[in-house]
């Protein structure tokens, strides 16, 4: 097989290579908010409340945030083809295992092994687009790798939602994991580590594990490190929460929705953050700035959920754009990972992102059962088809968790360090 020179950085095979794994994301995160759409369907076949289901939706979430820690770092070891291989192998088993579970606890299993499997997608497309692309890409990058998010994530909602009133939520599960099984055979055969690599080795000279050891806790004993995950945290908190399981039953429950119809207009905040993610990073490239283009988004997303949690009898066109509105600014957090970059030695970057990585999804593991928690705390008692129903109240009562975690991650913003754009490594 042929070397790869570096001519290469930003060509067509650049960006085939990259897409494979932005496409891994896209399919990380379509598993990510597919309970959305089957709330009722979960709560009926498990015969289970709002925190249960919370909590199974989680499931998701904590392996994958504990995993993000120890994968930037082998990232660094093994790179990201032999790593997104075996990850979209595992998520595919857990997906065809989800779909077919007769139990809670296979069911249980079935999500936990999907969190793991998605664990690489993000970090993967970041590690190649560190060593295919020139370094002034890199937000842009990392806010278009979101985009197919985002738009994966739209394909969960009223698609899906379709799909699963026609054929059921098994079979969704069932596809998807087939999908899964076929990309992870395709980024074998495609996908290389670096432009200076043919094989399937890692792009830099393999260190010891105790130097991998001595990188994580460099990065994660830098505090600058931690203001900035906090800060991803907050503005990814209120996406994962709404925009990923409850804010379609919200919907179905404030303005008597059908659930297509429902899931597609929270869908709109997913696309809000397809198009904030790359536009934040392209703007934040351009004009050399990263705190500002976190102050000021993080402000706006406190604003529209403010108003949806404080503003009873809003019109369904103005909850919708608010909606959009938060997925737009929320999506300004793609920046955190350059800031996080740029604040870091080359050597410990990836677990720089790791660590910012994992904090953004702890958001999701944390709000989604917490949020079903308070839903089943001021439940009146209403079951409908097996069933329970929330009144709108109810939903707006719980967001209030969300908005204050985000009016935490505004203050964190203000005490964040300005780059322009450069390495500026700072000490702990």
């Amino acid at each position: 097989m042929s070397e790869v020179t570096s001519t290469n950085r930003g060509g067509a095979r650049a960006w085939l290579i990259w897409s494979l794994s932005a496409l891994a994301f896209g399919y990380a995160f379509f598993q990510r908010v597919t309970p959305s759409v089957m709330v009722a369907d979960l709560m009926r076949e498990f015969a289970v409340g709002g925190a249960v289901l919370g909590y199974l939706s989680a499931l998701y979430f904590y392996p994958y945030v504990i995993l993000q820690i120890p994968l930037g770092a082998l990232l660094d070891r093994l790179g990201a083809r032999l790593l997104l291989t075996i990850a979209l192998s595992i998520a595919a088993l857990g997906s065809v295992l989800f779909g077919t579970a007769e139990t809670l606890s296979a069911a249980y299993l079935g999500r936990v092994l999907i969190g793991v499997g998605s664990a690489v997608g993000f970090i993967g497309s970041l590690a190649l687009a560190a060593k295919w692309f020139p370094p002034h890409r890199f937000a842009f990058l990392a806010g278009l790798a979101m985009f197919f998010a985002m738009m994966s994530g739209m394909l969960a909602q009223a698609p899906l939602a379709l799909f699963v009133e026609r054929y059921g939520w098994r079979a969704g599960m069932i596809d998807a994991g087939i999908f899964a099984a076929i990309l992870a055979a395709v980024i074998f055969l495609v996908v290389r580590n670096s432009p200076a690599l043919s094989g399937d080795q890692p792009s830099t000279p393999v260190t010891s594990w105790g130097d991998v050891w001595t990188g994580f806790k460099i990065a994660a004993s830098t505090r600058e490190i931690w203001k900035i995950a906090i800060v991803a945290t907050a503005m990814t908190g209120p996406m994962l929460t709404i925009g990923g399981l409850w804010g379609t039953p919200y919907l179905i429950s404030a303005y008597e929705l059908t659930r297509p119809e429902a899931a597609f207009y929270v869908s709109l905040m997913l696309f809000g953050w397809a198009v904030g993610a790359p536009f934040c990073g392209w703007f934040s490239d351009r004009v050399r700035r990263r705190k500002l283009l976190l102050v000021g988004p993080s402000a706006v997303l406190c604003a529209c959920l403010a108003i949806i949690v404080f503003v009873p009898g809003l019109p369904l066109w103005l909850t919708v754009a608010l909606f959009t509105t938060t997925g737009f600014t929320g999506g300004g957090m793609a920046v955190t990972f350059a800031l996080a970059r740029e604040v870091s030695l080359p050597s410990n970057s990836g677990s720089a992102a790791g660590i910012v990585n994992a904090m953004t999804v702890a958001s999701g593991a944390i709000l989604q059962p917490l949020v079903g928690v308070i839903l089943d705390w001021v439940w009146n008692g209403t079951m409908f088809n097996g069933s329970r129903i929330y009144a709108s109240q109810d939903y707006r009562f719980a967001f209030i968790l969300i908005l204050t975690w985000a009016f935490a991650g505004f203050l964190m913003t203000l005490l964040l360090r300005e780059t322009h754009a450069k390495n500026i490594t700072v000490s702990t």
